[in-house]
């Protein structure tokens, strides 16, 4: 019985800037609300990690995307001639091995080459349940060899673009 419901046990571990960057480089906008409810129902999981940069003029959005429900990991934000860096690569890579006796499963969301050791490792551990890339245009060749696990959200700008 207790097998039975590890087998349900998903977790989502998100590169917010791989996302944000994949989407907008599209020419539309992602619906935070939207797009979790889509992640829990189309794949039922339980938990959604988004990594994120913290600036102090985006507070507002981080209180909507918590009470939204996703669990979000900062990460201070260094400014330098006026370029914002907030890379979240080690934080994602960190968490999905803090938590990894605590799922079955595991979705990350980027398209990032930078990955490519961890979701390796997850494949080997048959962890690895899905790798959903933001712009199919933008999927690090490292990547392809995990085309069979691939999902692009190209394909499902109906769906997730926020209307304005």
């Amino acid at each position: 019985m207790e097998n039975e419901i590890r087998k349900n046990i998903i977790y989502v571990f998100i590169d917010s800037q791989n996302l944000n960057l994949g989407i907008k480089e599209q020419g539309w906008e992602l619906d935070f609300k939207i797009f979790f409810k889509y992640l829990k129902t189309k794949f039922k999981v339980k938990k959604i990690f988004l990594f994120l940069g913290y600036l102090e003029k985006n507070r507002k959005l981080y209180i909507f995307l918590e009470k939204v429900g996703y669990i979000i990991i900062y990460k201070p934000i260094i400014i330098n001639n006026k370029i914002i860096k907030g890379n979240c690569d080690a934080e994602l890579v960190l968490y999905s091995m803090i938590e990894y006796k605590n799922y079955n499963k595991v979705i990350i969301i980027s398209g990032d080459g930078d990955f490519y050791c961890l979701i390796k490792y997850l494949k080997n551990k048959n962890k690895l349940y899905k790798i959903i890339i933001p712009n199919k245009n933008k999927l690090s060749f490292l990547l392809v060899e995990f085309k069979e696990d691939i999902i692009y959200l190209n394909n499902l700008k109906t769906k997730l673009e926020k209307i304005k």
